[in-house]
């Protein structure tokens, strides 16, 4: 990036600009005296129109023509006018001594001559300059690099070009250093004069200049500035020329002063040198020195030089073009002058660019660019840019809102706001809007506006137009830097910065010290100066804009300064001010409160000096009085002649001059008369004046009294400070009277708002609302204040114009603060303060809504305080500190500000750490070894281990490892030592537990391979015992039936009652199979577990026994057969039917499968009954020898074992029944012989039978089951047969056969059953206590049901049913029997108990019927022990 030159242009800071809403942009004057205290401190402002307001362009373009004016840029800037002044003089010099100046180059660049004659002058003259050899200096101060001997360059320069001038400024005559005093150098350019004063008179013709705005061409070497009209000085013709002569330069110490000499004899006509000027004749050899030649240019002489130099030099103003534009064509050049400067479209150009290069162009004097600027246009002939009513811009409906708008500058300056509504004249510029059309460059220079009003700008259309800015306060300031830097310029012009002709470079102001803001105006966008505020600006292109001037209250005072400001400069008034202010006197009753006191202010200073003129005249000796109509004349007839004041009060004329007249400030400068002779006219006398301002007075003094006392409360100090409340109830009585709003009300305002603010901020603070911030992890908030704020604060407070009771308690809490501070530095300073202290610190510090510096600190060592303690209660407690807490804890340090004691604490735990985490791995490691560690090579590592204070989980687990590795080795041995065999779960959970235990154990490969003998034999069992895809376990196949479902509760077995030595003794209950394996794992030996299968057998026993009666009722012939379920299907029987040999159940045939043969050999079981393959005994038998030999216990084996010794038991039984092969065919037989011994008969088929069953429970195969079944089976047919037979013809022969088998087989059958009843008399004891309390569940059931009914047993009904299910066959038509009928209590006078639960008892005589134990006089514990026999069956056995 470029640097920018020392030199460029530095724009200036922006002023404020100002985006009004709708509501505030509906009072203009309301909201300029809103922004006043912001934007008077830039001197100007930019307002933006909120968006949509958009007026429409009302200007009649058409007719719109002017004649703009000329600018020549580089003679607005002072600095440089000043410079082209000189050199204007110093070339009209060197011109009327016959030469051109030409302006030499050094290093490169023109010579500022202005500068090195000012430098030279500085340092006291060429001669001082030349004696103490201050070129160089010179040189430097002009800004050429030392060391290239520029110093003799400047000196050679300026004894050519300045000296003589100066020499000629001091009164010498330098007659005879004409043309040898420049000698041709074909490096300097000719300097051609702007001749501003003769150019101001003169008129060029129109043809002349079609485009005079235009940009000249740039120098290369010099700057020739050639005016339209006119020729170089060699081209004219000079008539008096006679000769050529040539003088050679002399030395400076040769100039002499004298007069020029001459012969009145008129010879030597040809030496004679003729002037220009005056013609009179001069001989060459008498000028001293003498001239050796005739100068080739115009010559003057010593009397025509001086006279011409010696004229006073023209103001200088702005030269009118000569040429009429229209707007459209003004429009045209302005485009085409920009576009052709810059070589670019118009609209690409950056505004940046064109402020630096017209500044760039002002302070140059190398280029001449000439601009042209249509200002001060009246908006009255030609029409304003804004609507107006009744004008010849038709307004549309939607446009109508512009008309009355405030912001429609042909409003704004005559409303009532204004106080130009009081001037009575239409002042063109000031009450009616001027027009401008502006071009590229075009400016306008440094001015105030007139009588330091207000100026309101707004730029129609176009491109910007850029604006710079000084305050009202800093005039005086720029006025002065201006007369500093140009002096010259203001001895000309006193009044210079009233001519709107001269600007400055902001940039140079500002480094005096003068405030300069600035601002790009853009279309559709007001700018405000404000009183007194300096501007100026320039056009960056071509524009329409429209400006109009206006007063409000506050500028009244400023508006009398003003004239006195004036008359000082001797500058007309554009109104009279006195005039203004008596008309609006005149209208006290209707004049608003503010505006009648500024009124009654100004008035009263007015008659106050009006009454000392006017005394002091009549002093001075002025006796005549007159009263004068001032206010009918026209401005100009009514003016100082010497101030040029408008007088209106009074003023002083004289007979002696008619027309002329002069304020009473001036009446000195009338006229030499006596004063005697001057007569005093006035418009009122004072006792008219003093009735005016009264008026004013009551109006306003309502007002004043208001503001009086608002100044009053504002400026009181100390104890007189008035509460806030007083404050308050002043804004409501303004409101209330309507006051305007004026600095005085918006000051008291703010004042209270301030108040009010401190007065919020004050209790919160005091409120302490910083109590939970932390707590709840909150940080600072946007209010929060730091303690230097809040001492700041507090002096606030009591700098207040009102006193706030909030003062002297934030005051307090000031000094609890500092308290804060001061114990907290003490508190850090200790490093071993604890948690307590310094979280009651904190504790404190939540009171204080205050940023605190040591809150931080304090928060920093309170976490570090705690962590320490963290740490030490971790440390103390090794239960708790684990790896992860210690990993925490030393993250939780890391966090931490750095700390002595926290660095000690995080060595210690990472060291702590770092041993725990070596620990660990390496007992973890040693676990996971395979194969495991010895017992001997751990516990040494878990002594090593045992001294580390921390959690350690891997070294808790190798300890209990050990331990539970002793323990096992303890019950290993212990196994070994017992002489009984180990049960197999024992075994089993010895092994799971040694193959969790990560230790090597000795004889845990011998369990494990005991175990797994185990398992094999328990899968060589299931494969012999199990059918395919069996839901038995082997357990339940080999165990007896512990869980037989019962077909029909209404058959009730027999109540056992135990006879043996343990009769007494509750026995263990053994419901399913789950208590079985339980009871068999809990017996000690063998014998045990026998001993509890032969419980579950009778168990088993009895339930199958009521499950076959309940099968066998239900399918009897009186049964309703629909109602019947049967088989699997649980469906009514239909068609062929099997019938289970063991649950005498039926089934569907094509529900089950059945073998194919219906006469097989073998009994058919249904598929609940059928529960194994039932291998023979041959295979059975290896199994239970394998088992013998593994020497472990197991359920399965005690069940095999059992199994094995109740089917041999059997077949001995079997073997013994049917030990005789005719015993079966003689007792049926005798059965039919003998009809007295047909129930021993019976008996004894139903033995069989109930041997039969047994067998077929058995799971295991035996061929006497075959053999019993058939002779069952065949014993049914014969006796059917037989019973046929003899009911047709009886054969003797075959009776006695039948005689004589029964009568031997007879014996031998009551022999095997007497032997049977001896040996299982206990199991049928057993048998029938289990019936009963298998029953008696069922009977309570029933009693519920029972408790309204009452119904007679029919005993012959009974011992039917009876006969009748023992002689069921297994393959017949049946039907069902009739089960809706309810049994009841046999006993006579039944007492039909009632209740939840009712006892029964069953007769152990022949009946085996169950009465209510209360109807019989049976007690509980007696039907438990005892038999019970009922009176039926006494007297029936007594018999």
């Amino acid at each position: 990036m470029t640097q920018p030159r020392p030199d460029e242009f530095k724009p200036p800071p922006e002023c404020p600009v100002f985006e009004p809403s709708w509501e505030e942009f509906a009072d203009p004057f309301a909201f300029i005296n809103k922004i006043r205290p912001i934007a008077e401190k830039t001197g100007i402002c930019k307002v933006r129109p909120p968006p949509g307001w958009q007026p429409p362009f009302a200007c009649n373009v058409d007719r719109l023509h002017f004649t703009p004016r000329i600018q020549r840029l580089n003679e607005l800037e002072a600095q440089t006018r000043v410079k082209l002044n000189f050199l204007d003089k110093i070339a009209k010099f060197w011109e009327l001594q016959g030469c051109s100046l030409k302006i030499p180059h050094v290093e490169r660049k023109i010579l500022d001559l202005y500068q090195l004659n000012k430098n030279v002058a500085d340092e006291g003259g060429f001669d001082i300059v030349c004696r103490d050899r201050r070129w160089t200096a010179i040189a430097l101060k002009m800004g050429f690099a030392p060391g290239k001997a520029v110093g003799s360059h400047l000196r050679s320069h300026y004894e050519r070009i300045l000296y003589p001038y100066n020499l000629f400024q001091s009164g010498a005559n330098l007659l005879f250093v004409q043309k040898p005093t420049l000698p041709l150098d074909t490096s300097d350019k000719e300097y051609k004069p702007h001749d501003l004063a003769e150019r101001q008179q003169f008129v060029q013709p129109a043809e002349s200049c079609c485009n005079s705005a235009r940009r000249a061409k740039r120098m290369r070497s010099g700057c020739v500035k050639t005016e339209p009209g006119t020729e170089p000085c060699e081209n004219r013709p000079n008539l008096r020329r006679r000769m050529g002569s040539f003088v050679a330069k002399p030395e400076p110490g040769q100039y002499q002063q004298g007069f020029t000499l001459t012969t009145e004899d008129g010879s030597d006509e040809d030496r004679l040198l003729l002037c220009d000027g005056c013609d009179d004749s001069y001989h060459t050899f008498c000028l001293i020195p003498p001239l050796n030649d005739v100068p080739k240019g115009d010559w003057r002489c010593p009397k025509c030089l001086a006279q011409e130099c010696s004229k006073p030099q023209e103001a200088f103003g702005f030269e009118q073009a000569y040429r009429d534009y229209s707007l459209r064509a003004f429009g045209e050049m302005a485009d085409s002058f920009k576009s052709d400067y810059f070589n670019m479209p118009v609209h690409m150009v950056p505004t940046e660019l064109v402020e630096k290069e017209f500044w760039r162009l002002v302070s140059t004097i190398e280029e001449d660019v000439t601009v042209e600027y249509g200002a001060d246009i009246a908006s009255k002939e030609f029409g304003s840019g804004f609507p107006i009513r009744n004008g010849r811009f038709k307004v549309s409906e939607k446009d109508e809102m512009y008309l009355k708008c405030g912001w429609n500058l042909n409003n704004m300056a005559m409303m009532d706001p204004s106080v130009l509504t009081h001037v009575t004249a239409d002042i063109c510029g000031m009450t009616l809007p001027w027009l401008y059309v502006g071009m590229c460059f075009s400016s306008f220079c440094w001015h105030i506006e007139d009588h330091w009003s207000y100026s309101i700008n707004y730029l129609h259309w176009g491109e910007p137009k850029t604006w710079y800015g000084a305050p009202g306060f800093a005039a005086e300031q720029l006025e002065a830097v201006m007369k500093k830097l140009a002096p010259e310029l203001f001895q000309i012009q006193p009044d210079l910065l009233h001519q709107l002709v001269t600007i400055m470079n902001p940039n140079t102001l500002m480094s005096h010290g003068v405030p300069i803001y600035r601002t790009n105006q853009c279309a559709g966008e007001f700018v405000i100066t404000f009183p007194r505020a300096y501007h100026s600006g320039f056009n960056q292109g071509f524009n329409f804009a429209e400006a109009v001037n206006f007063c409000t209250v506050d500028w009244m005072a400023l508006g009398r300064q003003c004239v006195d400001h004036y008359r000082l400069l001797h500058r007309y008034c554009v109104f009279s001010h006195d005039e203004m202010i008596c008309q609006m006197a005149s209208k006290a009753n209707s004049l608003d409160v503010v505006l009648a006191s500024a009124v009654q202010k100004d008035m009263k200073d007015m008659i106050r000096e009006e009454q000392d003129l006017r005394d002091k005249v009549r002093k001075m000796g002025v006796k005549h009085c007159e009263q004068a109509e001032y206010n009918l004349l026209q401005d100009d007839e009514r003016q100082c002649a010497k101030c040029r004041t408008t007088c209106y009060l009074s003023a002083i004329t004289c007979p002696c001059s008619p027309g002329r007249l002069v304020c009473l400030h001036h009446i000195q400068d009338l006229c030499s008369c006596p004063l005697t002779n001057y007569t005093l006219n006035y418009r009122f006398t004072l006792d008219d004046l003093y009735p005016m301002m009264n008026a004013v007075k009551q109006r306003a003094e309502f007002y004043d009294e208001w503001a009086s006392h608002v100044t009053e409360t504002l400026e009181a100090k100390l104890d007189k400070k008035k509460s806030l409340s007083v404050f308050r109830s002043l804004i409501n009585k303004s409101e209330l009277k309507m006051f305007p709003d004026n600095d005085l009300l918006r000051q008291l305002r703010l004042v209270t708002q301030d108040a009010e603010k401190c007065s919020s901020v004050a209790q919160q603070l005091l409120n302490g609302k910083r109590q939970t911030r932390y707590r709840c992890g909150g940080g600072k908030t946007q209010s929060q204040l730091t303690v230097e704020e809040l001492r700041s604060f507090v002096r606030q407070l009591y700098n207040l114009p009102c006193s706030l009771p909030q003062a002297p308690k934030l005051k307090e809490l000031l000094n609890c603060i500092e308290d804060f501070q001061t114990h907290s530095e003490k508190l850090l300073a200790d490093e071993t303060t604890g948690t307590a202290d310094i979280q009651s610190l904190l504790d404190v510090s939540f009171d204080f809504d205050v940023e605190l510096p040591e809150l931080p600190l304090l928060r920093e060592r309170l976490a570090q305080a705690r962590w320490l303690e963290g740490v030490q209660q971790a440390s103390t407690q090794h239960s708790t500190l684990t790896l992860e807490t210690m990993r925490r804890l030393i993250d939780q340090g890391v966090g931490l500000t750095p700390h002595p004691s926290v660095e000690k604490a995080m060595a210690r735990l990472q060291e702590l750490l770092t041993v725990s985490e070596h620990w660990e791995d390496k007992t973890s490691s040693l676990l996971k070894a395979r194969p495991p560690l010895s017992i001997e090579a751990l516990s040494e590592t878990a002594e090593k281990v045992a001294g580390i204070p921390a959690y350690l989980p891997n070294c808790l687990m190798l300890k209990d490892s050990i331990s539970r590795a002793r323990e096992w080795l303890q019950e290993a041995e212990a196994l070994q030592d017992e002489d009984s065999i180990p049960l197999f779960c024992n075994l089993s959970d010895m092994v799971i537990r040694g193959q969790d235990i990560p230790v090597q154990l000795g004889p845990l490969k011998q369990l494990e391979s005991l175990v797994a003998e185990v398992q094999t034999w328990k899968e060589c069992a299931a494969k012999t015992f199990l059918m395919k895809n069996s839901h038995f376990t082997l357990l339940e196949v080999l165990c007896p039936r512990c869980e037989v479902e019962a077909g029909s509760p209404k058959r009730k077995s027999k109540k056992a009652k135990d006879i043996t030595q343990h009769s007494k003794k509750k026995m263990v209950k053994l419901d399913c199979l789950s208590d079985v394996e339980k009871a068999l794992s809990e017996t000690k030996d063998s014998a045990s577990a026998l001993a509890t299968l032969g419980e579950v057998r009778l168990q088993e026993m009895g339930a199958l026994s009521s499950l076959r009666a309940a099968n066998e009722s239900k399918l009897l012939p009186t049964a309703d057969c629909m109602g019947l379920k049967v088989c699997v299907c649980q469906n009514p029987p239909m068609g062929a039917m099997l019938q289970c040999e063991l649950c005498r159940d039926a089934f569907h045939s094509v529900c089950v499968r059945a073998s194919s043969d219906s006469r097989s050999a073998q009994a058919w079981l249904c598929p609940h009954c059928r529960r194994s393959e039932k291998p023979s005994l041959d295979k059975v038998l290896p199994l239970l020898a394998s088992l013998q030999r593994i020497q472990v216990r197991l359920p399965e084996g005690d069940a095999l074992h059992y199994l094995v010794e109740r089917t041999v038991s059997w077949q001995q039984r079997a073997r013994q029944v049917s030990s005789s092969s005719s015993t079966v065919g003689c007792t049926h037989d005798l059965l039919h012989e003998q009809p007295g011994v047909c129930c021993a008969a019976a008996d004894l088929s139903v033995e069989l039978e109930e041997l039969m069953v047994e067998g077929l429970l058995l799971q295991v195969s035996l061929p006497e089951i075959t053999q019993l079944y058939h002779v069952l089976l065949n014993g049914l047919r014969t006796h059917h047969t037989n019973e046929r037979t003899s009911l047709q013809d009886d054969d003797p022969s075959d009776c006695d056969k039948l005689k004589q088998c029964n009568s031997q087989g007879k014996k031998n059958l009551w022999a095997e059953l007497k032997k049977r009843e001896v040996l299982n008399g206990a199991e049928k004891k057993a048998k029938r206590r289990l019936e009963r309390e298998a029953v008696e569940p069922e009977r309570r059931d029933k009693a519920k049901k029972l408790q309204n009914k009452r119904q007679k047993m029919n005993k012959e009904k009974n011992l039917e049913r009876k006969a009748a299910s023992t002689t069921s066959s297994p393959h017949s038509d049946f039907s069902q029997s009739d089960d809706s009928e309810e049994e009841m209590c046999p006993a006579e006078g039944c007492q039909q108990p009632e209740g939840d639960e009712v006892d029964w008892v069953q007769c152990d005589g022949s009946c085996n019927q169950w009465f209510h134990q209360v109807c019989v006089g049976v007690t509980a514990e007696l039907a438990e022990n005892e038999d019970y026999v009922c009176d039926n069956c006494t007297i029936s056995d007594g018999r």
